[in-house]
């Protein structure tokens, strides 16, 4: 079976985040193993992507969401770091300004999308208003309620204007959490990233785990899928997410647009 169909969230079911592994590795006995799959991966996104570019017809939107430090950084370091930046592009979200706050809670996302031939990865994203708005009650229940059809809707109308949605839930464990958490204050060179208020968000993991249960089950689609990527190992992450997006890219079917000129007489000028 498919990487990609075991990791994703089918439409229409309910998912227990319990009921997935986050220490899962797959078929790799090895991290070594891992790290030589990656790298056959990111040659093939390399390849993929500049034909997307080229063709200049479609876009992919890639989401990533995940329990603070769950490795959103360290996935688009490691997977797209080495992609072309003229045509692959980051974009971050974080509390919403006066402005965007004067507008609906997608106005601000649907301006980050990817044009066509361009992949666009959102490092949290539209997901956090079913999310931290619902476990701090930054909004009311009928407020927030909504919004998983509004968002549906919404990544409908990109699938339909050629945009690809790929969306990773980066899945860990508690202990794991808390594990990461510690090395940033006991190795110096991670100090930067401390932030207290992540420990004091500790305290909602469970009201956490029932907001991404819902998002996760009521906003997989088949335009628009999530998968739940086992976290805990970072190089099995890694290569999850590179393999799925990979995937994704060559099931596009893509190909060069045909030159403007005729090659054979530049080629006898030459």
């Amino acid at each position: 079976m498919k990487l990609s169909k075991q990791l994703m969230v089918e439409p229409g079911k309910k998912i227990k985040l319990n009921q997935r592994d986050p220490d899962g590795t797959g078929r790799f006995k090895s991290k070594k193993a891992g790290h030589a799959a990656m790298r056959k991966n990111h040659q093939r996104l390399g390849e993929l992507q500049s034909v997307l570019y080229a063709e200049n017809k479609r876009s992919v939107l890639i989401v990533l969401q995940a329990m603070d430090a769950g490795g959103k950084d360290g996935t688009i370091k490691h997977v797209m770091g080495p992609l072309n930046p003229q045509s692959c592009k980051v974009r971050s979200f974080k509390a919403p300004t006066d402005e965007e706050l004067s507008h609906d809670f997608l106005w601000r996302i649907h301006k980050q999308t990817p044009r066509k031939g361009e992949i666009v990865i959102f490092n949290r994203s539209h997901y956090e208003d079913v999310l931290i708005a619902r476990v701090h009650n930054l909004v009311d229940k009928k407020v927030w309620s909504k919004r998983y059809a509004q968002i549906n809707d919404f990544e409908k109308l990109l699938s339909e204007n050629n945009i690809h949605i790929l969306k990773f839930f980066l899945h860990i464990s508690k202990d794991e959490q808390l594990a990461r958490l510690q090395a940033r204050i006991d190795e110096p060179a991670k100090n930067w990233k401390i932030n207290p208020q992540d420990f004091e968000e500790r305290k909602y993991w469970a009201d956490y785990v029932r907001a991404y249960e819902d998002a996760l089950s009521r906003c997989s689609t088949s335009y628009a899928p999530w998968f739940v990527i086992p976290a805990n190992k970072k190089w099995f992450r890694n290569y999850a997410v590179s393999q799925i997006v990979a995937d994704a890219l060559s099931a596009m079917k893509m190909a060069y647009p045909k030159p403007d000129v005729d090659v054979s007489t530049l080629r006898e000028m030459s």
